[in-house]
């Protein structure tokens, strides 16, 4: 955590982008005020832009020294926003298009994952086109309880977690109202945890405590009930290799800026990767400005650190493509 500290940066102009289109604008909202404010309580200006509302392609973004993404879902987190911006050469927070686009997809961050040997749940891929014996089939095979899940979603929007054979259908029309595709993933039953990385540094594991049946939409952002617990009672060791999945997983997909990585584990104390999160929530339900405030850092402190980092990358990067 040493290498988390607070920098002092001069006053700069940040876009936040918040808002957008996606399934998530009402949090996205949320994290883009809760983030423009903290920004601002740190001496920059702040200019807001949704872009459910401007053209971020014919914007102007002269004057503007950096961008925050505060966009979840679609656009904001599978590189829909990043490529735009990366054409324009504007220097933006979080993962570039491509890290963005492959965590986005679970199947394909479990591809990734697979080929980095990051443990993760066992998977098949499912779209409208299945018939539900196949997809019956495969719920079978990786035996219940099992997660249906959309491919390309976040917030836990279109997630159950199937008990029952007879809970499976209305679980795939659920999934497939909010996305083409979705995964049948064995579910592993045991405590979550969730831990939020700057870059390569990580932050304090997180424990998930909810008295609903997972840690969904509502636990994530409604329920003053659900709990959050850094000093849960596992050993060392247990502890070291949940953050050893979670950091390979982040590193697998070559993330940047602020990630979190969503770890399962099992009753026999193995962590399983669930997804990583490129533009995880900042608002005050939110676990990585919780995780952050542990090690005593404000929000806005944690966006400084976030804003000079990128600014540092995009330095190197104009200073290669110059030689």
């Amino acid at each position: 955590m040493d290498r988390l500290k607070p920098v002092t940066l001069s006053p700069l102009r940040v876009a936040v982008l918040l808002g957008g289109e996606s399934a998530e604008r009402k949090i996205s909202l949320q994290s883009g005020r809760a983030v423009a404010e903290a920004i601002s309580c740190q001496g920059h200006t702040v200019v807001s832009i949704d872009p459910a509302e401007t053209d971020l392609a014919t914007a102007d973004w002269s004057g503007i020294d950096v961008a925050f993404l505060a966009l979840h879902g679609t656009f904001g987190e599978d590189g829909g926003v990043q490529e735009i911006l990366e054409r324009l050469r504007v220097p933006f927070t979080g993962s570039d298009s491509v890290a963005s686009r492959l965590a986005f997809s679970k199947v394909a961050a479990k591809k990734c994952f697979a080929e980095h040997g990051v443990p993760t749940p066992d998977a098949f891929l499912f779209s409208q086109t299945d018939s539900p014996g196949r997809i019956e089939t495969w719920a079978t095979d990786l035996g219940l309880p099992v997660v249906v899940k959309p491919d390309a979603q976040g917030s836990s929007i279109g997630v159950t977690i199937v008990r029952e054979a007879s809970q499976l259908a209305d679980a795939v029309e659920q999934c497939l109202a909010v996305s083409e595709t979705g995964l049948i993933e064995k579910a592993i039953e045991g405590s979550e945890w969730t831990l939020g990385v700057i870059d390569d540094v990580p932050l304090p594991l997180i424990q998930i405590r909810t008295d609903r049946s997972f840690f969904d939409f509502t636990a994530k952002y409604e329920d003053d009930g659900t709990g959050y617990h850094f000093d849960a009672e596992i050993d060392d060791a247990t502890r070291s290799r949940i953050e050893t999945a979670g950091l390979a997983a982040c590193r697998a997909l070559g993330t940047t800026g602020i990630a979190r990585a969503d770890v399962m584990l099992d009753a026999d104390g193995h962590p399983w990767v669930l997804e990583v999160n490129t533009i995880p929530g900042m608002t005050d339900h939110s676990l990585v400005p919780k995780a952050a405030e542990r090690i005593g850092l404000s929000l806005g402190e944690l966006c400084d650190i976030v804003i000079s980092r990128t600014l540092a990358q995009d330095k190197q990067r104009k200073l290669r493509d110059a030689s």
